[in-house]
C-alpha cells in the first residue's frame, strides 16, 4: 500500500541532488529535524535529512504533533542518592576488576589509538595551576612535574559548531575506527546505539550500512566507516600538510584495525550486540546523556558499554591526552577524572565509573 503522506510531502517539497528540499513555510515558530524513509516503491529507499519549519498551516497541524520534541520521559534518581566522593586513578571497592581487566587488554591491543589527540606535544614540565586569565588550567602532576600537553595541529576554531551525530553498535568494529578518530580529532560528538530491534526508532534504515553519521550544520549524511572517517578529517582535521599521515596507520590500515576491534569486542563479551534485556522502552527517548572520556579508557569503557546496551543517546566529549576539554572539565568541576557523567534527566553529575555504571543501571531498567 502506498504510504498517503507522500503525495502531501510531494506537494511541499522537490527532489533535487538526492535530497528532499522543503518549500512553502512561512514564519516558523521552530524547526524540527527528522530523518524520513521513503518507501522503495516511490523513490529509492534511503534515509534522507529533511528540514521541517512548522507554522500556522495544515501541513504544522499534521506534524507537529508527531515530531515536536517538547515532553520527554520522565526519570529520577534512586532514593537518597549521592554521587560518590571522586578517587581518581582508584578502582573502588564496588568495580568489576574482570571488567577492568579487559578494558586493559583492549588498550593494549588496539596500541592505546585514541589515548592521544593527533599531533600531541608537551608543551611543559613546569606548568602553572592558573592560566593568564586566572582560572584553573589542567596538567598532570607526576612528583614535582607539572606536565600540560596540547595538539601541534588542531585548530580549535574547526571544531564543529553542531553537535555531529553517529549512529553506531559500540561492538561492531567499523563503529569502533569511528569512535577513534572522533578522538584523534578531539571531536565532541552524540552517539546512538543502534540494534536490529531498533533503527526504526531512529529513522535508520536496515539496508544501510553502520556506523551513520549526521553533520547537521551541512545537512550531510555519511554512512560506512571509511567514508566517515574521510569526511571527519576532510571538514574537521587539520590541513593534511600539517601532519604525517601514516600517524593514523591503527585506524587507517583496515584488516588490523578490523581485526584487533574485533577480538577487542570478543574479550568484552561483545556488551552492546543486543540491547539490555530489562532496558526502559522508552531509553531511546530520553535527553542525550553526557560523558566525558575517551574510547580507550578502561575506567570508561565499562561506563561506556553500559549506555550502549541500554539503548541511551549520549554525548561524548573527547578528552584524550592533548584535548582542550580537559581544561573545560577543570573550569567546570576543580578536577580532571573520566570518566564524568552528566545525565540531564535527573540532573546528577557524578565520577567513578562503578558508581556510574550501577546508577544507569538502576534509573534505566524496568524493575523485574
Amino acid at each position: 500500500m502506498r504510504n498517503p503522506l507522500i503525495p502531501l510531502l510531494s506537494s511541499y517539497a522537490v527532489w533535487s541532488t538526492g535530497s528532499l528540499v522543503t518549500h512553502g513555510f512561512v514564519a516558523p515558530k521552530y524547526t524540527s529535524k527528522i530523518h524520513l524513509r521513503v518507501r522503495p516503491s516511490t523513490y529509492s529507499t534511503s534515509i534522507l535529512p529533511l528540514q521541517l519549519n512548522f507554522g500556522d498551516n495544515p501541513f504544522d497541524r499534521l506534524f507537529k504533533k508527531n515530531f515536536a520534541r517538547n515532553e520527554w520521559p520522565k526519570v529520577t534518581a534512586p532514593p537518597n542518592f549521592i554521587p560518590p566522593e571522586p578517587k581518581p586513578n582508584v578502582l573502588t571497592e564496588s568495580a568489576d576488576f574482570g571488567g577492568f581487566l579487559t578494558a586493559a587488554a583492549a588498550l593494549a591491543i588496539r596500541l592505546g589509538t585514541g589515548a592521544f589527540v593527533l599531533g600531541w606535544k608537551i608543551d611543559t614540565l613546569a606548568a602553572s595551576e592558573l592560566n593568564k586569565e586566572g582560572k584553573k588550567q589542567y596538567f598532570l602532576k607526576l612528583g614535582p612535574i607539572k606536565l600540560r600537553d596540547s595538539s601541534s595541529v588542531l585548530d580549535p576554531s574547526l571544531q564543529p559548531t553542531e553537535t555531529l551525530v553517529l549512529y553506531a553498535n559500540d561492538s561492531s568494529p567499523y563503529c569502533k575506527r569511528v569512535h577513534e578518530m572522533m578522538n584523534l580529532l578531539d571531536i565532541t560528538y552524540e552517539s546512538r546505539p543502534c540494534f536490529e530491534a531498533n533503527r526504526n526508532a531512529w529513522g535508520v534504515s536496515s539496508d544501510r550500512p553502520l556506523p551513520y553519521l549526521f553533520d547537521p550544520k551541512s545537512d550531510a549524511t555519511v554512512f560506512g566507516d571509511d567514508a566517515i572517517i574521510n569526511f571527519l578529517l576532510d571538514r574537521y582535521g587539520p590541513p593534511p600538510s600539517t601532519f604525517d599521515r601514516k600517524a593514523l596507520w591503527p585506524i587507517e590500515f583496515k584488516a588490523f584495525s578490523v581485526i584487533t576491534s574485533q577480538l577487542v569486542s570478543l574479550i568484552r563479551g561483545n556488551p552492546t550486540v543486543t540491547q539490555q534485556a530489562n532496558a526502559r522502552p522508552d531509553n531511546e527517548q530520553m535527553k542525550p546523556l553526557e560523558l566525558w572520556g575517551y574510547e580507550c579508557s578502561p575506567f570508561v569503557r565499562p561506563v561506556k558499554d553500559k549506555l550502549g546496551a541500554l539503548g541511551l543517546p549520549h554525548r561524548i566529549v573527547s578528552c584524550s591526552r592533548g584535548s582542550n576539554n580537559r581544561d573545560k572539565m577543570v573550569e567546570k568541576t576543580g578536577r580532571f577524572q573520566v570518566p564524568f557523567l552528566v545525565d540531564e534527566n535527573t540532573g546528577v553529575e557524578m565520577f567513578e565509573g562503578p558508581e556510574i555504571v550501577a546508577y544507569l543501571e538502576a534509573v534505566y531498567t524496568v524493575p523485574s
